[in-house]
Parts: structure tokens; sequence; C-alpha cells
């Protein structure tokens, strides 16, 4: 009896002792996360103050900085839009908070993922962004590896998107640091959103985890706030003060008011040996080995080119390697057949050509007309016609008359038959009388114009030289048979009966007067008629431009079915309504069909 007794109270004593044991090989937890922190000018990326900087610790959240900076990788190179609507995988919908809430299968816009990661530090948003870029959250966190030795952050593994604790997935402080500044200066256009207390994530509006250390702390402007069991509290935070940026780095706080008066101390510290007018630096283009690069070339060609999946940009390549000389011209014996049309209206050009060149030369070296031939005359004519003022001929106002000429006096018969009369200037009938009038008599001198012709003719009439009655009286003395009743009519009954000349004769062409180029109407808004009193809305924007932007966008996407609509948008509840007007029913129902297939949001609205 004794002896089984001893033999269970050693086997009791054996059990207790090894589980004491046990119990004292277990690690046990200190209480609070290793600590670690660096300051840096974030201008020229000179270290100011570090401890403990390169130890490779749990980032946690932080971690979504580098999945930000993939984002805006995959924006730039063409391979994803703002406006991009990813469809949000079971593993992003399944994880634990911070989270936005999304649902497997949920179709978000890029844009609204990235305010979750980067505002609210959603774990699933990132997730789904992590999701839609590689496939994957383990190709993902090799992707975000790869990247991370391109920027030169050299002890930092990724496993995840949003930073949840997991094997392997460490990084340091340091490395922490050279993502934040690389943040700030190779993606400027979108670093702003790290310092918004506040923004609309599609599926509810979302308030900045750092927002205590923004409002605490002058001229602090972001980036990122972490935390998880493992990491403790931490934070990379940038402030710019005088010109003057700092960038600091904050592992293992003990809570988030501990972990901002450190981050507040270690600001001040930059700010203090940081120099006032030290040059920017800018970091070097990350520097992706050749399998990396490949890579990220092979992802780009599988991907849509349309709204629901990846908006594609084509940049093409416009250095000149070579410059060859153009082909020669077909010509008849090189190549070109005899009978070939293209060589025969080729000479037949290059003939005019050389014919007009030689018409041109000949007039400017010829001699000038004999003085009292046509030709002088007309040469005469066509210089006073050149130096004289422009008169714009008119339908109703007819010439002003010449203060010692009569005021002519036509029938209304003739108002109504001749009405081109009325807009010829006076010019012309000396030229009509010139040619009836017979030549001067032999012997007599040339006249040198046509109204010292007609005065010759007159003889010692009583009119005054050159005007239409000494014309009329000096050809009734050389033709005594012609009754000329108004001198007017003298033009008319002349023009049609002019001789042939040989001569070149110079037609006087009527000038018209331009009248101002009359501008087509703009239409500034479209007939409702035809039944057009339906519209289409897209949602509700938090601002103008957002609003103005998708529906610039969607009516290019959609021209086949919006091109007769009108951009509208309309405030209303705080928001600001994305709307296209003036459709047909028909019109609308099928924009909406269409959009609604590209994984666009959009209802039809009726009168």
């Amino acid at each position: 009896m004794t002896t089984l007794l001893g033999r269970h109270a050693r086997k009791f004593v054996c059990l207790v002792a090894f589980i004491v044991v046990a119990a004292c090989s277990t690690p046990q937890p200190s209480g609070a996360a290793p600590y670690a922190a660096i300051v840096q000018d974030a201008r020229t990326g000179e270290t100011l103050f570090s401890d403990n900087a390169d130890t490779r610790l749990h980032p946690a959240s932080l971690t979504k900085m580098m999945t930000l900076y993939i984002v805006f990788d995959e924006i730039e190179r063409g391979r994803l839009s703002l406006d991009t609507m990813v469809t949000v995988s079971a593993n992003a919908a399944s994880k634990p908070p911070s989270r936005l809430g999304l649902k497997a299968g949920q179709k978000v816009a890029v844009r609204y993922l990235i305010r979750a990661a980067a505002i609210k530090s959603a774990n699933d948003a990132a997730s789904a962004l992590g999701d839609h870029i590689s496939g994957n959250e383990a190709k993902f966190g090799a992707r975000m590896t790869r990247t991370a030795k391109a920027l030169g952050m050299k002890n930092s593994t990724f496993k995840n998107a949003n930073g949840l604790t997991a094997p392997g997935h460490l990084s340091t402080a340091r490395d922490m640091n050279t993502l934040g500044r690389r943040l700030f200066y190779d993606f400027p256009q979108y670093y702003n959103i790290f310092s918004r207390r506040s923004t609309d994530a599609g599926l509810a509006q979302v308030r900045n985890t750092n927002s205590r250390f923004l409002d605490a702390y002058k001229g602090a402007d972001g980036i990122k706030t972490g935390y998880t069991v493992a990491a403790g509290f931490n934070l990379t935070a940038s402030a710019e003060r005088s010109n003057v940026r700092i960038i600091a780095t904050v592992f293992g706080g003990a809570s988030t008011a501990a972990r901002n008066a450190k981050m507040a101390q270690l600001m001040d510290l930059g700010f203090a040996k940081a120099p006032a007018n030290a040059p920017t630096k800018p970091p070097a283009a990350p520097a992706y080995d050749a399998d990396a690069e490949a890579v990220l070339m092979a992802q780009a060609d599988p991907l849509p080119e349309m709204r629901g999946g990846s908006a594609k940009t084509i940049r093409p390549k416009i250095v000149v390697t070579k410059s060859p000389r153009p082909a020669a011209r077909p010509e008849a014996g090189h190549g070109a057949r005899p009978d070939s049309g293209t060589v025969e209206a080729t000479q037949v050009a290059v003939a005019a050509i050389e014919d007009s060149i030689a018409a041109a030369l000949a007039e400017a070296v010829a001699e000038p007309p004999p003085p009292g031939t046509l030709d002088a005359q007309a040469v005469s004519m066509a210089v006073a016609m050149a130096e004289a003022p422009t008169l714009p001929a008119t339908a109703t106002s007819p010439p002003a008359p010449r203060p010692d000429a009569p005021a002519p006096q036509l029938a209304e018969a003739d108002v109504a038959t001749e009405p081109e009369l009325e807009a010829e200037p006076e010019l012309e009938a000396p030229l009509a009388l010139a040619a009836i009038v017979p030549p001067p008599a032999e012997g007599m001198a040339e006249p040198a114009t046509l109204d010292a012709q007609a005065q010759a003719l007159a003889g010692t009439g009583t009119a005054s030289a050159g005007t239409l009655q000494a014309q009329a009286e000096a050809l009734a003395q050389a033709a005594p048979d012609l009754v000329i009743n108004d001198p007017t009519e003298l033009v008319a009954e002349a023009a049609p009966v002019a001789p042939k000349r040989n001569s070149p004769i110079y037609d006087r062409v009527a000038e018209n007067t331009l009248s101002a180029p009359v501008e087509d109407p703009v239409v500034i808004r479209l007939s409702t008629s035809n039944a057009r009193h339906w519209g289409v809305n897209l949602g509700k924007f938090n601002s103008r431009s957002e609003a103005e932007r998708l529906l610039l966008k969607t009516q290019l996407a959609e021209s086949a079915t919006l091109n007769d609509g009108l951009r509208k948008v309309v405030q209303k509840g705080g928001g600001y309504q994305a709307n296209f007007m003036g459709l047909t029913q028909e019109q609308a129902d099928l924009a909406c069909r269409r959009l609604q297939a590209r994984a666009i949001n959009c209802f039809t609205m009726g009168p």
C-alpha cells in the first residue's frame, strides 16, 4: 500500500515539476513592444537622430504606405485610374477591424479605397487594392518586397497589404522613414491625402486616425499611424516650418498619447538641428532589377481597357533612331510605265508653271505701249483704278454725279430692266465711249486721255471738258445722224455694240463690300421637344469638379448614347448630383444598361 502511494506521489511531483519548468521556459511579455526611432531632414535625407533604427520590427499599419505607393505607381504607369472599379475579394472582406465594411463581390472605385486605407487605415480596403493589382495576397506581398528593395529599404519584407501581424512581415524605423520621404517626393500630387482630417470613402465618411497629432503639432501634414499588439503604437510623421521639412518614425509607443508626445520631441529636435538653407535633394528613381521590371511590364498587357478594369495609357517612344531618305518620284524610264498618268500630270503642271513664269517676266521687261493706243489707255485706266480709292458698288445706290454734270434722268423701266447700271462707277462711260469713237484725223496729235480725246472731238463746246455732256456733244458732231436725249443713255446703247478688239481688254470687276461673318448659333441647352424629358443620374459627389469630371469621362466613353445629353451638376443635400439631361426615354434606358454593364452606378430619371 505504501509502495503504491509512493509511486503516485512521485508521479505527481514529476508532473508538477514539468509544468513549472515549461512555464519558466515560455517567454513572458514585457508589457511594451520594442522601441525604435529616427529623425531625418526630408530635404537631403540626412539622419539627425536615430535609436534602434535598423532593428527589424512589426510595422503594423505603416505597411499601408507601401500599399499606397504601389497603387500610385500603377496609376502613373497607366494600369489603374482613380475611377477603376475594384471587385472586393473574399480575402479582403474577411479582414478584421479597422475596416470600411466591404462585402465580397462589391464594386468600389479605387479613389474610395485609397481614402479608406490612408485615412481610416482600413484593412479590408488595403487588401482589396492588393488583390486587385496582383491577384492574391501572397503575390502582392512579393511585389511589395521587390518595390522595397528598389526604393532602398534594405531590411523590409512584406506578406500582406494591410500590416496585420504575420511571420516574416517585418521592417525598420529607417526603412519606414525612407518610404515616407518617397511618398512625398515621388507622388506629390497624392501626398495631400495624408493631411485630410476626414473624407468621403464612398460607403461612409471616415476620420483620420492621425487627427490628434495633425491638430496638435504646428506644420504637421502626415503621414500614417499603425497599431497591433506585437508592434505597439507606431507613427511616421512629417512637418514643415519655414521651408524646413522634417520626417520621423516611432516604433513601439505605449499609447497614442505617449507616441504623439515622443514624436513631438523628435520633431522639435529635428527642426533645431536641421540647417535653414539646406539644398533639396530628391531621392533617385527606384532601381528595379531586370526581373522585377519585366514582371511589372508583363502585368500591364492582359488588363482590359475599360472603365470597369484598368485605364491603360500608351506612351510611344518618339526618339528618332534613323532618318531614311524619301523615295524618289517615279519618272518615265525609271520604274514607271511610259503611259503613267502621274508622270503626265506632273509634266503638265511643270509646263504650266514655266509658262506663268515666262509670262510674268515678259510683262515685267516689256516696253510701254505707244501713247494714244488702246493698250496705252488700258494701262492708264488700270493705274488710275489702282491709285484711286475703291468705291463699293451697290444695287440700290447710284454713283454721285459730278458737280458740273446734269443729273441723269432714268425712266422707271430702265431701272427695272437694267439694275446693274446703277451700280457701275462713272469711269465706265469713257471706256464705252472709246469703243465707238472714230480715230482722230490724219495729222492730229494723239490724245493722252479719253477726256482729252472728247475735248478734241468737241472743238469749242460749252460743256466742261471731261464730263458726259462734253463727250455726248463731241459724239454728236462726229455722228450727226445719232440723236441722244440723255447722255446716260449713251452708255446703255454703246456698251453692247462695242467692236471686238485684238488688244488686251481690262474689264472692270465690281468689288463687293464684305459683310461681317455670320457666327454660328451657340446652343446653350438642349431642346426638350420630341419627349426629351428623361435623364441619367451617375451618383452624388463631394465637389462639383468631381461630378463634372465623371460626366465628361462618361460622355467620352459612351458617346454613342450620351452624345445628345446635356451634362448638368445639381447641388443637393450637401453634395453634387452628376446628371445627363435632355434624353429620350429610349436613350436614357440604353445608356444606363451600357453603363451598368461597365460597373458604373446609374439610374434613369423620368419627367
